[in-house]
């Protein structure tokens, strides 16, 4: 039997977590924000972001989102690198202070370029990577909510063609 990524206090081992049920818990919590941000509930809404903040779901599927990337094997300032399931898990089951918390400085590398100069490069922790994920999937809703309808740089799912044709129809 696969256990749910929010079953619960005590995380499971990482490879018995259920991953097909943690996107769909998150996107359910989601679907609760954009239900209560345009309705006026400001309050309503705010649980429902703490209720993504904690729960074990979104926990387990930004660890993952933060591990599963190209840059996994690029440690940050603390050298520390999750890659081995138990520090995975380990990381899922860290139940840090999410008010009041500090980020760590970033690493701060240089890469070569083609032309013979140096690219600077800035890598946060892995804990940060994680903290950056969980709050995307707790901010990206309300945010797209209550944005501009017709606003098409840099968010999900928003393409080129879409930002032309309103041009034309303008």
């Amino acid at each position: 039997m696969a256990l749910q990524a929010s079953s619960g206090l005590t995380t499971p081992p990482w490879h018995t977590i259920n991953w097909a049920a943690c996107p769909r818990q998150v996107r359910s919590l989601q679907r609760r924000i954009v239900q209560a941000v345009p309705a006026g509930a400001w309050r309503q809404g705010k649980r429902r972001r703490s209720l993504v903040v904690h729960s074990c779901a979104a926990r387990a599927f930004a660890v993952k989102r933060g591990t599963e990337h190209a840059g996994n094997q690029t440690p940050g300032v603390e050298n520390a690198l999750w890659d081995t399931p138990e520090k995975n898990a380990t990381a899922v089951s860290r139940r840090g202070p999410w008010g009041g918390y500090r980020p760590k400085p970033l690493h701060r590398l240089s890469s070569p370029k083609k032309n013979g100069t140096q690219r600077p490069r800035a890598i946060p922790p892995m804990d940060d990577r994680a903290r950056q994920a969980r709050a995307l999937h707790t901010l990206q809703p309300s945010a797209d909510t209550t944005a501009d309808p017709h606003s098409y740089g840099f968010r999900p799912k928003r393409r080129c063609a879409e930002a032309s044709d309103q041009g034309w129809k303008v």
